[in-house]
Parts: C-alpha cells; sequence; structure tokens
C-alpha cells in the first residue's frame, strides 16, 4: 500500500504563485511515475502534470510554461510550482502514484482557487 497526501493548497490572487506537496508513504519503492489532476466543479479530472521514474515531464497545454513538476526521491515527495495563476486554475489538485502491476495510489486532494 502507499498513502498520498497532498498539502499546500490555498487562495491566491490571479498572477501569484502556489507550491503543492506530495508526500508519500509505505510501499514507495513500488511507485514508478506520479501525476498531478484536478478537477472543477462540473468538469471531469484532468491531468495537469506528470513525471516518471527517469524525471520525463509531460504537462497539459494549459499549464505549459507556468506549472513545473518535480520529485524528491529521498522525501518521497513531488511538488507542483504553478505560476502566473489564473482563476481557471482553479480546482481540486489530486496527485496520484502509479505503481507496479497497474496499481496506483490517489489522495484526497488540496483546494487551489484563484481570485480575480
Amino acid at each position: 500500500q502507499v498513502q498520498v497526501v497532498e498539502s499546500g493548497g490555498g487562495l491566491v490572487q490571479a498572477g501569484g504563485s502556489l507550491k503543492l506537496s506530495c508526500a508519500t508513504s509505505g510501499s514507495t519503492r513500488s511507485i514508478t511515475a506520479f501525476g498531478w489532476y484536478r478537477q472543477a466543479p462540473g468538469k471531469q479530472r484532468e491531468l495537469v502534470a506528470g513525471i516518471t521514474s527517469g524525471d520525463i515531464t509531460n504537462y497539459a497545454d494549459s499549464v505549459k510554461g507556468r506549472f513545473t513538476i518535480s520529485r524528491d526521491n529521498a522525501k518521497n515527495t513531488v511538488y507542483l510550482q504553478m505560476n502566473s495563476l489564473k482563476p481557471e486554475d482553479t480546482a481540486l489538485y489530486y496527485c496520484n502514484a502509479k505503481r507496479l502491476l497497474g496499481r496506483e495510489s490517489w489522495g484526497q486532494g488540496t483546494q487551489v482557487t484563484v481570485s480575480s
């Protein structure tokens, strides 16, 4: 089992920044990749950014150039640095840990609200 806990969300004005953290514990050696997802009210959950065990990253077009995903293997933690935030970035942000054998673990989410 892998436990996933997100933190760092909050209320910020448009143009501001936030850094989300995703701390994992348990069978962390089984984790192969991470993803940050978000879900706004009335919308489907979407992938925002991902990072593999080889530090290959990918981003949704809507956040390219503004968000950066990174990981600290020693701390079993993944980060999402969000700059130049826009009201449309408002959502519940989830961390997903992809594991061996097709398993995955999700956190409870952290709310990001961007005011205009």
